[in-house]
């Protein structure tokens, strides 16, 4: 007990307040200190890749998205002329339909008239038998029916006329108001592909300037603790070049100590490390539902807009 005490008082006097075992333990903690610095610095890498991405991905799904809309918006237009222009034909076909209907009960009318003309010209020839008045009026019937066929034929020129009028107009007015649906439908989707990729382009640019500074924070960092360690390092090297003549017992004992103080903090580390993945993961879960959160509100709001 007196030859440790004296010892001690020998130690104090000589080495003075800093111990070799303190100066080495502090030298390592200094050294796992920076090794965790780097580790960190890359972690911080990796999770910036994977967050730039995720958004590559979730730009990449809004373009499908407004790609997949304008398509079913042309294929809407499209089913709805098809149905416009089939409607068009039935009428058409209706109209032609019902002129020849029109068309052969006049001549049913016409062919009956002349049936009974002539039953009523040959009982009035029986009768009379007059044969130049019955000339006088067989030609006076003949002209009479000439002008009856050229005047249903005007009529029905001019109706087909009108009506072949009335379509052309009907289709120049269905043509403009075609052009412009399609005019508007693509001011629409071009102002909302220039919205986002102004948004898109703020975004990258904030996100540049986050890690440029944050990046310069973490050099600052590692300049003031290599700094210091430097420090340290130097006051540390000029005291032990005054103290290295130390027994080899007592080296070994120092280095088997510094062993096994090495080993605890690697498995406090590594525990960390462990913990630090795990909040990782939740974080990246709260993450992913915090995006898939956005993407919805901004999917509604622009289906309102």
């Amino acid at each position: 007990y007196l030859a440790r005490k004296f010892f001690y008082l020998w130690a104090k006097k000589t080495f003075g307040q800093v111990l070799p075992s303190k100066a080495r333990c502090f030298y390592d903690q200094k050294i796992l200190q920076k090794t965790f610095g780097e580790w960190k610095e890359q972690w911080t890498v990796c999770r910036e890749k994977q967050l730039s991405l995720r958004a590559d991905n979730h730009y990449r799904h809004l373009l499908l998205n407004l790609i997949f809309k304008a398509w079913r918006a042309y294929v809407c237009q499209q089913q709805g002329k098809r149905n416009k222009y089939e409607v068009a034909e039935s009428h058409a076909k209706k109209q032609t339909l019902l002129r020849a209907w029109q068309h052969w009960l006049v001549y049913v009318g016409v062919q009956r008239t002349k049936h009974g003309m002539q039953s009523v010209a040959l009982a009035f020839r029986e009768r009379s038998c007059l044969r130049i008045s019955w000339a006088v009026w067989r030609r006076q019937q003949y002209q009479k029916c000439s002008g009856h066929k050229m005047n249903i034929l005007a009529l029905q020129h001019w109706a087909q006329s009108l009506q072949f009028r009335a379509w052309l107009q009907w289709r120049e007015l269905y043509l403009y108001t075609q052009n412009e649906q399609q005019q508007e439908t693509r001011a629409v989707t071009h102002h909302q592909h220039w919205a986002l990729r102004r948004c898109v382009r703020a975004w990258l640019g904030y996100l540049n300037l986050h890690r440029v500074k944050k990046h310069q924070n973490e050099l600052a960092q590692q300049f003031h603790q290599s700094r210091t360690l430097r420090r340290c390092f130097s006051n540390w090297q000029l005291s032990w070049e005054c103290r290295r003549r130390v027994q080899a017992h007592q080296r070994d004992l120092e280095k088997q100590a510094a062993r096994i103080a090495l080993r605890r903090v690697f498995a406090h580390w590594k525990h960390y490390v462990v913990l630090c993945l795990e909040e990782c993961e939740l974080a990246e879960k709260h993450y992913k539902c915090h995006l898939l959160v956005r993407a919805l509100s901004c999917a509604r709001w622009e289906g309102l807009w």
